[in-house]
């Protein structure tokens, strides 16, 4: 009888302890389950964090748009800034000739006018090239030697440049002129022109040229 009661009472303690031991498991399950809610939280505020790694991002794009145009205005303006002039073109030029000898001079001068009418302004560097047409053949012009300095003419404006020959006064009939040939700085296409100065050169030994041409703004009308 008393080894059944030691039974009963050894069974009652197995299963209070089994008892508590479920309790036990209940109330550690009881606490993982916040702990897995406050992981789904910590996701969801990862989550957020792409969220504001998005909007980062976006921001990102917005900057990167309005740098993209002010590196699009800032390269535009320094195209602009860093644009060169183009050269004057023989079609840009209005090119006429006239009579500018001073009663005295020993010398006749020619002032040729070159106008800029291309609609833009153009650079005009150095000497033009200048050939008379007469009758023994073509006679090339020598430059003068003065420095010549490039200029921009603006559109509508004008320049010039000044021939100067010798007069014929040798009492013979010397060489007749029959024409003016211009071609601008740095160009291959020429204007022919009436000759508007005297109508013969003296006839030299051929040793060197007795036409003289100076470079541009050599002229007394200057640039105007």
């Amino acid at each position: 009888m008393r080894v059944r009661k030691l039974t009963f009472a050894a069974l009652a303690i197995a299963a209070g302890l089994s008892l508590t031991a479920c309790q036990n498991g209940e109330d550690d399950l009881g606490q993982s389950a916040p702990s897995s809610a406050a992981g789904a939280s910590s996701t969801s505020g990862g989550s957020g964090s792409g969220g504001s790694g998005g909007s980062e991002q976006d921001g990102a794009k917005d900057s990167a748009g309005k740098g993209s145009g002010g590196q699009g205005t800032a390269a535009g303006t320094g195209s602009n800034a860093n644009s060169k002039v183009g050269k004057c073109r023989t079609d840009e030029l209005e090119i006429t000739a006239s009579d500018s000898t001073i009663g005295g001079d020993t010398d006749g001068t020619v002032a040729v006018q070159l106008k800029n009418g291309g609609g833009r302004d153009c650079v005009l560097s150095g000497y033009a090239g200048v050939d008379l047409k007469t009758s023994a053949g073509s006679l090339s012009a020598e430059r003068t030697g003065e420095k010549a300095t490039p200029m921009t003419l603006k559109d509508g404006k004008s320049v010039y440049f000044g021939i100067t020959y010798p007069m014929n006064e040798s009492g013979g009939s010397g060489v007749r002129i029959t024409g003016l040939v211009v071609t601008p700085p740095d160009e291959t296409k020429s204007v022919t022109l009436d000759w508007p100065g005297a109508a013969t050169l003296p006839v030299t030994d051929g040793s060197g040229s007795q036409v003289k041409v100076g470079p541009m703004g050599s002229a007394g009308q200057g640039e105007g």
